[in-house]
Parts: C-alpha cells; structure tokens; sequence
C-alpha cells in the first residue's frame, strides 16, 4: 500500500511540528509570566 511509505516522512513532519510547537512553548510561557506579573503590579 502506499500509505506505508510515507510513514518515514509523516515521522519526520510530525516530530519537526512537535519541535517547533515545544520551542515555542519554551519562549512563550516565559513572556506570559511576565506580562502576568506585570498586570498583577498593576492592580497591586
């Protein structure tokens, strides 16, 4: 079947998403904590 095939390259997709979805995790959960804090100074 030729869907078969493809699972190397559906691999390879997948992990490169997962990836960037991680990496942008790593610089996004830090600019919210700081925008959070920011806002709670705010109201403090």
């Amino acid at each position: 079947m030729g869907a078969s095939s493809n699972v190397g390259n559906n691999m390879k997709s997948a992990t490169a998403t997962y990836e960037g979805f991680v990496g942008m995790i790593k610089v996004a959960v830090p600019v919210i904590s700081v925008i959070v804090l920011f806002v709670i100074y705010l109201i403090a």
